[in-house]
């Protein structure tokens, strides 16, 4: 790890002074191979991840869509400036690199958390280290293989392997000016603790418990339909995936269909066609699962939709959960405070949209929230009344594309600048203010001499 270390430190000495125009390069050659080896990445997620490979190919689309963000550095380095700000005096700021950055990644996005930061933080100037999850390594060396070919120099990215020791070594090394984290709650509090008593810039995306509220007047086939490929789809291993529902008033007749539309999903393993959710990604998290539906059962909620004890023929082994829905859910229930990381839908039923949103408000966690309605007026006012970084109208799961940044906030996240887009940016650079004054009394002509120049 001393090694990666030391490498991404040579190279930055030489990157940091090459040409703006050239970081582009890279990037747009960069970007042209991640479309052409797409297949190749998405194939390696299906058999490390499980994910399905519509999936998977979206998986690889969301990271290098940062990529195609990442083409127009030389627009989104650009600094600031004032002339005479006073007499003679102008100011100058420009964003420079920090150094090097290190990435520590999940394993439910292979391809798209690595393409989140590296590209990122190379585009803008810095040498970058990352760290994929120890349990599906295979696309970041793809990636990273694929940065070589590019024209990457030596060093420039670097992948090191491992899990606690890799962690630590990361935030505790001098060398190393910033982090970036995606995954648990329990993870990223300790990566951001101890990172910034290093003195690291940090940036953690943690747990989340995202809310959808249905009003009567949505289109109910539309909204059905989204709701279920949103709390289903990648078997609910998305920090964005949506975790409850709430239905307002008579929206709650719906409910049957719902489980209905997602009962017909096919489950099976990612590499067979016309699989709608894979499995989860491991037996630990499929117990897990178990046992928080079990708790809301005994707290109270039902069963409108139980996904345990799904066996797929030929993988009878496999960590399979099938989709699942609860109804009857209470706020107070642990099906409900916990994240549950799976293919398990939450519904509670109110009568009134303000109770929806203060349900919502008080939630701690604060990633992504939607609203499904046909009325402009009402999805307008709970745009600006809910306390969550991304909202969605009739969008279920609302991640912005790259010329913005993901920009989840409450418990869902620890830091000061998000991924991606112009926080990204400024995450991994600093800003260098110039003020230099020249007297315009110092300025004097100068005549030219035709007689031969002494020594004197």
């Amino acid at each position: 790890m001393e090694t990666a270390v030391q490498s991404a430190k040579t190279a930055y000495e030489k990157w940091r002074n090459t040409s703006v125009l050239s970081r582009q390069t890279l990037m747009l050659k960069y970007q042209a191979l991640i479309r052409e080896h797409t297949k190749e990445i998405a194939e390696n997620l299906v058999k490390e991840n499980g994910k399905t490979m519509a999936d998977a190919e979206g998986d690889v689309l969301r990271g290098l869509q940062v990529v195609d963000a990442c083409t127009a550095i030389p627009t989104l380095q650009m600094g600031e400036s004032t002339s005479s700000i006073a007499t003679d005096m102008d100011i100058v700021s420009y964003r420079v690199p920090l150094g090097i950055t290190a990435s520590i990644c999940p394993f439910n996005f292979p391809a798209m958390i690595p393409l989140w930061s590296f590209p990122v933080t190379v585009a803008c100037g810095n040498a970058a280290i990352l760290k994929p999850s120890e349990r599906v390594p295979g696309a970041s060396m793809i990636l990273a293989d694929l940065f070589t070919k590019a024209g990457a120099p030596s060093g420039l990215l670097n992948v090191i392997h491992g899990q606690h020791a890799a962690v630590d070594f990361i935030c505790e090394h001098s060398d190393i000016k910033a982090v970036s984290f995606v995954g648990s709650d329990q993870a990223g509090k300790y990566i951001y603790k101890q990172s910034s008593a290093h003195g690291k810039r940090v940036q953690c995306n943690m747990g989340a418990k995202n809310h959808c509220v249905v009003l009567p007047d949505a289109n109910k086939n539309k909204t059905l339909s989204q709701l279920v490929g949103a709390a289903f789809g990648a078997a609910g291993q998305r920090c964005m995936a949506l975790s409850v529902a709430i239905f307002v008033g008579k929206s709650k007749d719906w409910v049957p269909e719902l489980a209905e539309a997602a009962k017909r999903l096919k489950v099976n393993a990612g590499h067979i066609p016309g699989t709608d959710l894979g499995p989860v990604i491991s037996p630990q998290a499929k117990q897990r699962i178990h046992s928080l539906i079990e708790a809301g059962v005994k707290e109270g909620a039902t069963l409108a939709l139980d996904g345990r004890g799904l066996v797929v023929r030929g993988f009878e082994k496999g960590n399979f959960v099938g989709p699942t829905v609860l109804t009857n859910v209470k706020p107070s229930m642990q099906c409900y405070t916990e994240e549950i990381f799976g293919p398990v839908l939450a519904c509670i039923f109110t009568n009134t949209l303000d109770e929806a949103i203060d349900i919502i408000n008080k939630n701690p966690y604060g990633n992504g929230t939607a609203v499904f309605t046909t009325n402009g007026a009402t999805a307008r006012a709970f745009a600006h009344r809910i306390e969550a970084g991304q909202v969605g109208i009739n969008v279920p799961i609302p991640v912005p594309l790259p010329m913005f940044s993901f920009t989840g906030n409450k418990g869902s996240f620890l830091g000061d600048n998000h991924f991606y887009g112009k926080y990204g940016i400024n995450f991994h650079t600093q800003t260098k203010t110039i003020t230099q004054l020249w007297r315009a009394g110092d300025a004097s002509d100068i005549a030219s001499s035709t007689a031969m120049p002494t020594m004197q």
